[in-house]
């Protein structure tokens, strides 16, 4: 065999070739081929990345390219910091980049370094994912922003960088399901508002929390009337159950929401 190649034999028994790289004792796998000569080839290029930082960085990665561009971060990389990492990461001072492909870029803090060194983040539909035992974890809910909520009314990012996940840049606006902040003669007001055959609104309310418990208060009594619809319902932080069930029975809710006919 050439050297950093290996032979391999699928499920179906035909065989393909492997090629890896050795780098400050980490063994790195650079990808399967279809003939030893690529595989070679593609040793060769990631030892000439990993020898060469004058001549080789993540922007100037060359097309059509043996290595795959992931392949191609992780090598930058561990020559330029000293520290290999699976994912596509690139490390700097006080952050990191998250390379989603070569033209999508995600910024993170230093501090989510070892959640996203282990967790590989995919994109589909415009939405950012991370896998967590089997299941899609939306990127979004680490940030305690929920599934349903859109960007610029319920967060927003402060720089207005929507690919910079980094704590100080992201600023939530409202924290709770089917609530909007609306400012009404120069006073805030919360609109809880929910979607049943089109918009519904629930009521105003002088706090966010009120309103959050009255689009729990509506999701209640739909469900009563029948209506098999799995709507979320908003947790209110810090709040004991006493004072929820009291807030809960005080807090009215439109009439139409009462009267609807499922």
């Amino acid at each position: 065999m050439l050297p950093g190649v290996f032979m391999a034999r699928k499920k179906n028994g035909e065989y393909y070739y492997r090629s890896s790289i050795t780098y400050l004792n980490k063994h790195i796998s650079l990808g399967s081929y279809n003939t030893e000569r690529d595989a070679h080839e593609a040793y060769v290029l990631a030892g000439e990345v990993l020898k060469s930082k004058t001549q080789w960085n993540i922007h100037n990665y060359p097309h059509p390219c043996l290595l795959s561009f992931h392949k191609w971060v992780v090598l930058v990389n561990v020559r330029d910091n000293g520290i290999y990492i699976r994912n596509p990461i690139y490390l700097k001072k006080s952050f990191f980049l998250y390379y989603i492909d070569k033209n999508t870029v995600l910024k993170f803090d230093v501090e989510d370094l070892f959640y996203y060194s282990k967790h590989k983040i995919s994109k589909r539909g415009g939405h950012l994912y991370t896998s967590e035992y089997g299941m899609q974890v939306n990127l979004l809910s680490r940030y305690g922003i929920r599934n349903y909520s859109v960007a610029g009314r319920d967060f927003i990012f402060v720089n207005g960088d929507d690919t910079d996940f980094r704590y100080s840049n992201i600023e939530i606006i409202n924290p709770y399901y089917g609530v909007t902040k609306h400012v009404i003669n120069n006073k805030v007001l919360y609109q809880a508002k929910i979607h049943i055959r089109g918009d519904y609104i629930i009521g105003r309310y002088n706090t966010e929390e009120e309103a959050a418990i009255a689009y729990n208060k509506a999701t209640n009594v739909l469900k009563v009337k029948g209506l098999n619809k799995n709507y979320p319902q908003n947790y209110i932080d810090g709040m004991d159950e006493i004072t929820y069930a009291a807030q809960y029975q005080r807090i009215r809710i439109s009439k139409k929401i009462l009267e609807i006919d499922i």
